[in-house]
């Protein structure tokens, strides 16, 4: 078990097998587009266990598995033993038994950890409180794909420093980029908590305006996320100030694009000019939350595969037909 390759935080993975992940994530992305089979997981199942809420995180890892092949089995904890106390460590035996991968999406990252530590198969974090991994893999090949390399640019993160934003600051000690958080008063980053190495790759500022200034990127998220609902109108007073704005994306680089990892409360944590503007790039951000996660269930159970990938076939008429 301990040779297994999970994916549990974003340090999982080194500099050199995340340029693996995003070349495979556009080669597969450019196959999808053009209605060319690739089904290199036929027959591999993937098991996704679910304790939190999900619409992006279900549909991508669903549709993808099925379109590299394979299948795709949805538990939720409210529907297996798990909810009535059969142990971590008892299930992970039973369920890595029976498929090739398995995605969880739940509460506590310790949670993931002891089902890891129990599997015989490839375990990928679909989100915790702690960390969100899959979201910043398609966040940082989205920005690829508009801007080119993120390596020394500047990620500007305003509001809570929740799960998402412990993951950039994790990825930007990784593939090198800078990363400026503001958070208001009691809300800042807790260095341990996010797993990180050093302060080297990031900068806190007390004001927004200043954390956005000449960024390359500005992101955010709700002010409440999930777990933290009994918080939802005290939160709404202390974060007032922390939303993005027309003013605040004027501050960072004119070419500066705008990302949420949705779903969003437009007038809360952004602007609806902001989001529905001409810098947000949020859709492209969710729907490559699917090709990057196929990328990377082809890494966990395949390995590197060539840039002409495994078995690809194209159908007959693929030329005449393209996805929007």
């Amino acid at each position: 078990m301990d040779s297994v390759k999970h994916f549990l935080q974003f340090r999982d993975c080194t500099r050199a097998e995340y340029a693996h992940l995003f070349e495979r994530a556009r080669w597969i992305k450019a196959e999808f587009k053009a209605y060319r089979k690739y089904w290199p997981l036929c027959d591999r199942t993937l098991v996704m266990i679910f304790e939190k809420a999900s619409t992006r995180t279900r549909l991508s890892f669903e549709a993808g598995m099925q379109q590299l092949g394979g299948s795709a089995i949805y538990l939720n904890s409210r529907d297996s033993q798990l909810q009535r106390g059969e142990s971590v460590e008892d299930a992970a035996q039973v369920i890595s038994r029976m498929s090739d991968v398995v995605m969880i999406r739940t509460f506590e990252q310790a949670m993931i950890e002891r089902f890891a530590a129990n599997s015989r198969v490839p375990v990928i974090n679909g989100l915790t409180n702690e960390y969100h991994p899959c979201q910043i893999l398609a966040d940082i090949f989205t920005y690829m794909e508009h801007r080119g390399s993120i390596q020394g640019k500047t990620v500007a993160w305003i509001g809570d420093s929740n799960n998402v934003c412990n993951t950039w600051l994790q990825a930007a000690e990784v593939l090198d980029f800078r990363v400026h958080v503001s958070t208001p008063p009691g809300y800042e980053v807790e260095p341990a908590r996010a797993g990180l190495h050093g302060t080297a790759h990031f900068e806190q500022f007390a004001d927004p305006m200043d954390a956005a200034r000449a960024a390359d990127l500005v992101t955010t998220d709700v002010w409440t996320s999930m777990g933290f609902e009994a918080e939802n109108d005290e939160r709404r007073r202390d974060f007032a100030d922390w939303q993005v704005d027309v003013e605040m994306m004027r501050a960072a680089r004119p070419q500066a694009l705008f990302m949420h990892c949705l779903p969003v409360h437009r007038g809360e944590e952004v602007a609806a000019a902001v989001i529905d503007g001409p810098q947000s790039v949020v859709w492209d951000e969710a729907e490559n939350r699917m090709h990057t996660q196929k990328a990377l269930l082809e890494y966990l159970l395949l390995g590197r595969v060539d840039a002409a990938g495994l078995g690809a076939s194209a159908s007959a008429d693929s030329h005449t037909k393209t996805r929007p």
